[in-house]
């Protein structure tokens, strides 16, 4: 018996407007088959042992015809469980999902359609222009800017009379026949005064928005280089982008439109990623490190010694601990003797993920946390540490005389980000570590030069990192007031913050 097909609707790009069961599915996709929209932070959330096919079909490229998307469909189910065919907005709203659904219909496969988001609706929305208004609009119509045409034939014009004096007309694929649909509306009878969006790339960070009129409209996105992929919404609704703009208010997204490189390991990304995401930024990942716990035998023989602290000092150092823990058939009352420290709140929150309370917290770096712990009392801690751990916190309580034990609990591993950095136009690199900027400068190597020279300026997470930038002759343009990722955040709003959108009006 065949496997299921989904036909998935993964909205118009922002991870965030995905349907409860998109992301359901998604998460435990067997086999992928995505369109060119689908954003990467959606294709992020497929496990690494998914077959994906790429089908993505871009206007005037070559791409793959509709029939062998059909056929490849219908095929996949015959050897997985469960395939996702993912598409961007909407799989029945100028999706194709009516032929791929009637594809797999005819051949026999059971499959399921879950809607998205449409772009004609969350692109005008992102950009402050509700498509429907009391005031402005009661009805509204989508329309298709590309008409089916045979090869080699001319493609036809829509039958614009048919809805010219719809009230908001909301157009897909329309950007490169702009100028000729809207001097065919104002042929048909709408006014050439009528208000005109173009909307690019709708709901992703780097959304563009341009705002003219039926005469003008094509003019102005040409100048402003505004093309595919865009929606064009016409009607009195655009006016009310100047009053209901949000996504883009540079007051509230200082970041838009700016291109960050997070470099942290793939898991301690998401927090960063989605500080800077918050703040309207793109956050290009790029790990340049992964880590893996050590054989648990010498920090399970630590853990069986009584001291008056353990003290951890990152996130990675709490994952080794309970996996340690874990190998050994134990469990939380294992540390039940000692009181628990913890560099900061990120460290903290990995510790409270297992039930446990840092006692201590206080931010900052190793040194900050000895001092801490000093004048919390004590004689003896279990410092559980990386292996090009800094020297700081174990310096600052052998200095006090403490009994210290210090295990290599995990090993920080270099590895190939799978980025191709000359193809990349970044603003910023956010680097969390003195350890991360050695790596950065050699993964970078030649294109170096090319960024900086290009603007691109970088951000540390505390002082330690920012002379390490500065031992490559980089500049640091801001440091974290607090090694958290959202102080991080900060400070690159702070530097890199526009006062405006040169894209948008």
């Amino acid at each position: 018996m065949p496997g299921t097909v989904h036909l998935v609707g993964a909205g118009p790009g922002d991870p965030g407007l995905l349907t409860v069961r998109a992301r359901e599915l998604l998460t435990n996709a067997e086999c992928l088959v995505h369109d060119y929209l689908v954003s990467k932070p959606i294709l992020e959330l497929v496990p690494a042992s998914c077959v994906r096919h790429y089908v993505g079909k871009r206007g005037g490229a070559d791409s793959v015809r509709q029939d062998d998307i059909n056929a490849l469909i219908v095929r996949l189910a015959a050897s997985h469980r469960n395939v996702v065919r993912l598409k961007g907005g909407d799989p029945f709203l100028f999706g194709r999902g009516g032929e791929e659904a009637a594809a797999l219909a005819d051949a026999g496969v059971p499959f399921t359609v879950v809607p998205g988001i449409t772009s004609g609706i969350g692109a005008p929305a992102y950009a402050g222009i509700p498509v429907t208004h009391r005031s402005s609009s009661s009805a509204v119509v989508f329309v298709t800017g590309h008409q089916k045409h045979a090869p080699g034939e001319p493609e036809p014009d829509f039958p614009w009379p048919t809805v010219v004096h719809v009230e908001t007309i909301v157009l897909y694929m329309g950007m490169h026949r702009l100028a000729e649909n809207c001097a065919s509306l104002v042929a048909a009878g709408r006014a050439a005064t009528t208000p005109v969006a173009v909307v690019q790339w709708g709901t992703h960070p780097v959304q563009r928005t341009a705002v003219g009129t039926l005469a003008d409209i094509a003019a102005i996105a040409k100048a402003r280089k505004l093309g595919a992929p865009a929606i064009v919404v016409i009607g009195d609704v655009v006016r009310w982008r100047e009053k209901i703009r949000w996504f883009d208010l540079p007051a509230q997204a200082p970041l838009h439109g700016r291109r960050i490189l997070v470099t942290r390991a793939a898991d301690q990304a998401s927090g960063l990623a989605a500080a800077l995401r918050q703040r309207g930024a793109e956050a290009v990942l790029a790990p340049l490190a992964t880590s893996e716990p050590c054989p648990p035998d010498e920090l399970l023989a630590a853990l069986a010694q009584p001291h008056d602290w353990i003290a951890f000092t990152s996130a990675n150092a709490v994952r080794a601990v309970w996996a340690a823990l874990r190998a050994g058939g134990r469990d939380a009352r294992a540390l039940a003797g000692s009181r628990l420290a913890a560099v900061g709140a990120a460290t903290a929150a990995a510790l409270a993920e297992h039930g446990l309370h840092a006692d201590l917290a206080p931010g900052g770096d190793g040194g900050g946390l000895g001092q801490a712990m000093r004048q919390a009392g004590g004689a003896s801690a279990l410092l559980p540490m990386a292996d090009n751990a800094r020297p700081e916190l174990a310096a600052t309580l052998a200095a006090a005389g403490w009994r210290l034990t210090t295990v290599t609990a995990y090993r920080t591993i270099p590895c190939d980000p799978g980025l191709d950095l000359a193809q990349e136009h970044l603003d910023g690199v956010a680097l969390a570590s003195a350890a991360t900027v050695e790596r950065f400068v050699t993964w970078a190597g030649p294109h170096l030069p090319r960024l900086v020279a290009a603007g691109c300026r970088f951000y540390a997470i505390g002082a330690h990192t920012a002379a390490a930038l500065g031992t490559h002759g980089l500049a640091c343009a801001g440091i974290a007031a607090t090694p958290a990722v959202e102080d991080l955040a900060n400070a690159i709003a702070r530097d890199l913050g526009q006062a405006g959108d040169p894209g948008a009006t």
